[in-house]
């Protein structure tokens, strides 16, 4: 974080990324002093209603985010910064999307958490996108010009007013992470998860909480007692929008999912909670599990980080890849897209077991339909990426995992295959 001071008194010169966040109300002009450097602009936090019309004298100016400030409307002068790419103004009061506000060369769209009930139809000449984020609004429609946007690979419309789900996005060829859950056409499906039997409910009266294990977009993860006698985990929701959803859709996945031995299973959901937080209890994962990567960065976009020299033997990879198939495999039969199956939402240990988590972006579906068959190939692709990433990082080539996740990748969304026959496959090739 820097400060006013610091940029007033020229101790800022030649930075490349800038962070203000002091109760502004105008932008600060001499932002402008750092226009031959300045690639990151990050003003969030702030009580902002306006940009300035020279704001393109950022000529080098490549990300830009206003999140929790006045904005009303997307201000049109961003569309014309020659170098943005990539725009995020969550949790704003924005109502109005002006097509003159969407850079050519966008890639990454956030606009999580406003009041826009449509957007333009010049977003379907934004080629270059890959990320396009609008949980929370007001949304019942988007623009069939959508479907020229065939880079487009990740896409967040949970928590709007769709009746339908959106036919411009299920034959996007490169879509692979999708999430819609929080929606009308959704509410019967997931309620009816959220009543159904199987989950009992745990008070909150009979859990000690602990230190505090971790925190996600959605909620903070606490390490508990339950009862005095086992140690559990406890995820208390924020309650809060996030850039995937609404925590209430996110329980109905996580209960309707079922047990299986590559899902974090539930022991019940939180009852009586003193301020009236939605949560999950589950089992204390053992510490020998870990994130098999790191969520996408600003520059790699829609790629999840490795660490630097992390790599798996053939007998690791391979069983990776097996035991994430087969647990999607009963979300789908259940009617459940995943839709962020990504690596850094898998747990795994050194033998290659492995938990697949964080249900913040499913959704449900009905099985046995077209659309259903439509979602279940977007979610194939998103295999097939994790697919490539696992040959990546492998040690000695994987022949048969190569030609598996080609299948998985192809553009055409109904060809490829389901997950039946990706897990059949899959446990051909594990070792006797």
């Amino acid at each position: 974080m820097h400060t006013l001071e610091q940029l007033r008194a020229g101790q800022l010169a030649g930075l490349r990324r800038l962070k203000l966040s002091c109760g502004l109300t105008e932008f600060p002009r001499e932002i402008f002093d750092l226009a031959d450097s300045l690639e990151i602009l990050d003003l969030s936090g702030n009580a902002l209603s306006s940009l300035p019309d020279e704001l393109p004298r950022l000529r080098k100016l490549r990300i830009i985010f206003c999140s929790d400030n006045l904005f009303t409307t997307l201000p049109a002068v961003l569309g014309s910064c020659p170098a943005l790419d990539m725009i995020g103004f969550k949790a704003n009061r924005i109502g109005h999307v002006p097509a003159a506000a969407l850079p050519s060369a966008l890639r990454w769209l956030t606009l999580t958490d406003n009041v826009i009930e449509s957007m333009p139809d010049e977003l379907g000449k934004c080629g270059q996108l890959q990320k396009l984020m609008l949980a929370g609004n007001c949304l019942s429609h988007l623009p069939a010009t959508l479907a020229d946007c065939r880079r487009l690979e990740l896409v967040r419309i949970a928590a709007n007013r769709f009746t339908t789900l959106p036919d411009c996005l299920l034959s996007l060829p490169r879509l692979s992470w999708l999430a819609y859950a929080g929606n009308p056409f959704t509410e019967a499906r997931e309620l009816a998860a959220l009543s159904g039997a199987g989950t009992a409910g745990v008070a909150w009266q009979r859990l000690q909480l602990a230190q505090q294990l971790g925190e996600g977009a959605s909620g903070v993860i606490y390490h508990a007692r339950l009862d005095d006698a086992e140690d559990v985990a406890v995820k208390v929701f924020k309650g809060a929008m996030t850039s995937d959803g609404l925590p209430r859709s996110e329980m109905a996945a996580c209960v309707g999912a079922g047990a299986h031995p590559g899902l974090i299973p539930i022991l019940g959901t939180l009852d009586a909670h003193p301020q009236g937080a939605l949560g999950l209890v589950m089992p204390l994962i053992d510490a020998a599990y870990r994130n098999l990567a790191g969520p996408p960065s600003l520059s790699s976009c829609t790629r999840d980080v490795y660490a630097e020299g992390v790599h798996f033997d053939a007998s690791q990879a391979l069983a990776i890849a097996h035991g994430i198939a087969s647990a999607v495999c009963q979300l789908h039969a259940r009617g459940i897209v995943h839709g962020d199956l990504y690596a850094h939402n898998i747990l795994h240990a050194d033998a290659g077991a492995c938990l697949l988590g964080d249900f913040g972006a499913a959704s449900m579906f009905a099985p046995g339909t077209r659309q259903g068959d439509l979602l279940q190939g977007i979610e194939a692709r998103a295999f097939g990426v994790l697919l490539g990433e696992l040959v990546a990082h492998c040690a000695a080539p994987l022949p048969p995992l190569q030609a598996l996740l080609d299948a998985c990748l192809q553009e055409e969304v109904l060809r490829r295959p389901r997950f039946d026959a990706i897990e059949w496959a899959l446990r051909e090739m594990l070792p006797a």
